[in-house]
């Protein structure tokens, strides 16, 4: 929100140069993300502004406020006219100028005008571009001074135009003193909502710095017709609009607003656009409150000549609006509308309707100011996709009170402004007055929670300077509003304790810990003492699934993995994808669960993330997708949760996998998975020699081996799965014992199509995490290395087809021994002289034991006893034997 700090000195006293205010606002919790000076030096230090806020200084003696004496013609364009201008210094000057705005015989214009040789921006040029103005002949006519838009000021972009003062604007003076300024770009944050005013920031600056609140006056001059019988107001739904009050003028004239109400707008980043749409936006601005104006004479139409009865309720089934913004919008059944008995007229709380706006015939107007549900006006934004400075503040909170203040205020501006004659009376229906908060803060609990002794006398000034009522202080009697964060204050002794009434603006504050951290916000976060714990510290406790969380990471980056994180929302369309299928095939590690319902978000932030997700495939395919257009080879991990709907069953399934049941059944199942992607060469390309070869099925297995390597995993085994999601026969699922911890493989090349991936070998695999960490073993156990000699000795075996070489590896494992220190396949070959159905495996053995060395016969006599031992049990031939 920009902030004028010459608005903001309206309401208090400013006495410290803006960088500081804005460092006290910052600490206090309203950061100020920007300054921009305008028109005014620029302190040495201060962070520049905007890149779109250029900043030019207004030397003293260079700009000046001056007025038109006389405007006569160009004698050589018909374009231009030369002015005759007073600055107040010397001899009147004549400029030469092309502005739209000024005509050839007026004069008492008041201007803001330049000498020769200032710094100025172009106003001519595309961009900003400063340049210092020089004397020069234009037309035949010498001119060196000049008359001034705002954009060559840098006040905006505006250059259709010369800037037109006031009337009372004081001839000579410095331009700096009269329009200089500087705008505090300051970030509303949602708990700091109450702020999104000037008054709200005005009071922060009065807390922080000491000085009186000023509020406006919120007298009215009411000399016309009771508007009792002129309109009748009907809630239908109070939970949503529990208040709604309206004030009617009549007679009043369409017109442009005075300058200062233009230019504070301006400054505000808000466009002016004539005096009664101007004060809505003027007093939302200054109070914080929104409001509506409604051409009255338009709704009295639509009621046939009666008196209008406004109606604000939920929408009819096929009902439609057609809003300020010219949209035409389709109303969802929870959005609160404001309507008369022919139908809409505007989104309650958001933006009005096109039937009933002011125009410039309208002379009598309806005033409106409201209190909405700030959650209904969040949904209503979210689904209508519509944001506007009124929804802004409604959605993040407004309390009922502050509807009157508002409409009193704007009626009596609109009076002001554009003549007219108020109704006597307003129209306020408030079926859901909210109770007064009233807190016992107990004294002591501000130094035992802040750690610093406030003296009570400032702890009163601090909250009576945010408008909170204090009385004086008692003996502490504990009530339900005097817990602080779950902790009763009651106290074995008596103690001193206040009694806070909260103002009707803070909507965040329910209980002492919320007033506590409002007196150590203006009291001073640097103000409080570090000081060392006095107590023991706490035992340290290892987090296991933490750490074995980061050693899985460490051991995928260490194996040439990216860790990467990707949307946990998705749709079931996108996971639809990966191919489903039947339930009967589902393991609790395939790539989607596809038996189980979406957890699905009830105001999803785009139509491609309404649900969570299942799994971590779909995910990671985006990923690769979008990083292979910049790059050929992609490898790439995610630790990541899914989430499952529950269904029958789910405690069984929680209990086997050794983790504990959620106290609320209703909320999804988490679950831990890792995800693994690996697309393009093997190597990444170097000026020396690399492997240019597409990463296979086998590359994946090899980084899966290495993770079980490095969690010190043992028994694993990898069988052959039909899975839908990947290349026949080109797929496996990682086994411990009899559990399923996963699925990996090459994609079907179905899928990868789906996914707009390109034809080459793309290889992924999901693994239930939770499972895979339970079957870590607590410790590593260490051996000495042997002293003694290794003896290595290939076996070349020619089995079946369909012997898996995992099993041909168990069965020498199991029967070498201790002395078969390791057992390693180093080549398979199919063909000629290799029968047919049949396939060579070979394998090195290494042979060694810890007490002695071992001889060749040793090692051969061992050798043999496996040979028999796997043509016994798989019919396997000695290669070449």
């Amino acid at each position: 929100m920009k902030v004028p700090l010459s608005w903001l000195r309206e309401f208090v006293d400013i006495t410290i140069p803006a960088h500081e205010l804005a460092e006290k606002l910052s600490v206090a919790g309203l950061e100020v993300e920007q300054m921009q000076y305008i028109g005014l030096p620029r302190p040495h230090g201060i962070k520049n502004a905007p890149s779109d806020a250029p900043e030019v200084e207004w030397a003293r003696d260079k700009f000046f406020v001056a007025q038109i004496l006389e405007i006569k013609p160009h004698p050589n364009a018909d374009r231009l006219t030369l002015a005759i201008v007073d600055y107040g210094k010397g001899e009147p000057i004549q400029v030469v100028t092309g502005a739209p705005n000024i005509k050839v015989s007026e004069r008492g214009m008041k201007v803001a005008f330049v000498l020769e040789g200032a710094r100025l921006y172009d106003g001519h040029a595309t961009g900003w571009e400063l340049m210092t103005l020089k004397r020069a002949k234009i037309r035949g006519i010498e001119s060196g001074s000049m008359v001034c838009s705002e954009k060559e000021l840098a006040i905006s972009a505006e250059h259709e135009g010369i800037i037109l003062l006031p009337d009372d604007a004081p001839v000579g003076a410095p331009l700096a003193d009269y329009l200089g300024d500087v705008i505090l770009d300051v970030k509303i944050n949602p708990n700091m909502a109450r702020c999104a005013s000037i008054i709200g920031v005005a009071r922060e600056v009065a807390a922080l710095t000491g000085k009186k609140l000023k509020m406006p006056t919120l007298n009215v001059l009411a000399r016309g017709a009771a508007i009792a019988g002129q309109l009748e107001i009907v809630i239908e739904n109070p939970e949503l609009n529990p208040r709604f009050t309206a004030a009617l003028i009549r007679g009043v004239e369409i017109k442009p607003s005075p300058f200062w109400i233009q230019h504070r707008l301006k400054l505000a980043g808000v466009r002016a656009i004539n005096n009664i749409v101007d004060v809505t936006n003027y007093v939302m601005l200054e109070t914080g409150q929104p409001l509506h104006a409604f051409d009255y004479d338009k709704l009295v139409g639509r009621a046939q000549g009666s008196a209008p009865t406004i109606i604000t309720r939920l929408p009819k089934p096929g009902e439609t609006i057609e809003t300020l913004d010219g949209v035409k919008r389709q109303l969802d059944p929870f959005t609160i509308l404001v309507c008369d008995a022919r139908g809409a007229l505007s989104l309650g709380g958001v933006m009005g309707g096109a039937e009933s706006e002011v125009s410039a015939q309208s002379k009598n107007i309806l005033l409106e100011a409201a209190a909405w549900n700030y959650l209904n006006i969040r949904r209503t934004m979210q689904a209508q996709h519509l944001a506007s400075e009124a929804g802004f503040r409604f959605s993040r909170g407004i309390h009922p009170a502050q509807a009157i203040v508002g409409l009193k205020r704007a009626i009596e501006m609109m009076r002001q402004l554009g003549g007219g004659e108020i109704a006597r009376g307003v129209i306020d229906e408030y079926p859901r007055k909210p109770k007064k908060i009233v807190i016992d803060l107990p004294v002591a609990e501000v130094k035992r929670l802040l750690g610093v002794e406030i003296p009570v006398k400032e702890i009163v000034r601090i909250l009576e300077s945010l408008e909170f009522q204090v009385s004086s202080p008692k003996s502490h009697v504990p009530s339900s509003k005097s817990k602080v964060r779950g902790r009763s204050t009651s106290l074995a002794t008596r103690h001193p304790s206040l009694h806070i009434t909260v103002p009707d603006h803070r909507l965040d504050v329910d209980g002492a810990d919320d007033l506590i951290e409002e007196i150590a916000r203006v009291y001073g976060y640097a103000r409080i003492p570090i000081s060392r714990m006095n107590d023991e510290l706490p035992p340290q406790r290892a987090n296991v699934e933490l750490d074995q969380e980061e050693l899985a990471r460490d051991i995928l980056i260490d194996a040439g993995l990216q860790d990467v994180v990707s949307y946990a929302l998705t749709t079931p369309e996108r996971e639809a994808m990966l191919i489903p299928f039947d339930e009967r095939a589902t393991t609790r590690a395939a790539p989607t669960n596809a038996a189980r319902d979406y957890v699905r978000i009830e105001n999803p932030i785009s139509a491609e993330r309404v649900a969570m997700r299942q799994s971590l495939t779909a995910s990671l395919l985006e990923l690769v997708g979008a990083n292979l257009r910049y790059r050929p080879r992609v490898n790439m991990f995610e630790i990541g949760l899914v989430y499952w709907g529950r269904r029958k069953g789910d405690a069984l399934l929680l209990r086997e996998l050794a983790s504990e049941l959620p106290g609320d059944d209703a909320l999804p199942l988490e679950r831990r998975r890792l995800g693994i992607a690996l697309t393009g060469a093997r190597d990444e390309s170097a000026w020396q020699k690399n492997d240019s070869a597409p990463q296979d099925f086998y590359d994946l297995k090899g980084v899966v081996e290495t993770l079980l390597a490095g969690l010190r995993i043992q028994n694993a085994a990898f069988t052959p799965t039909g899975h839908p999601s990947f290349h026949p026969g080109r797929a496996a699922e990682l086994k411990l014992g009899e559990a399923v911890i996963g699925v990996f493989g090459e994609l079907h090349p179905v899928v990868r199509e789906k996914f707009d991936l390109p034809a080459q070998a793309v290889l992924v695999g999901e693994f239930d995490l939770d499972a895979l960490f339970a079957r870590v073993p607590p410790a590593q156990p260490l051996r000495a290395l042997s002293r003694f000699p290794a003896i290595a000795q290939d076996l070349a075996l020619i089995v079946d087809e369909n012997i898996a070489a995992e099993r041909v590896h168990a069965l020498i494992a199991q029967t070498g021994g201790a002395l078969l220190q390791r057992v390693a396949l180093f080549d398979l070959y199919r063909g000629e002289p290799i029968p047919r159905g049949k396939k060579s495996l070979a394998y090195q053995l290494t042979f060694q034991a810890d007490d002695r060395t071992l001889s060749d016969a040793d090692a051969s006599k061992l050798r043999e006893k496996i040979v028999q031992r796997v043509r016994k049990e798989i019919g396997a031939e000695v290669r070449g034997g």
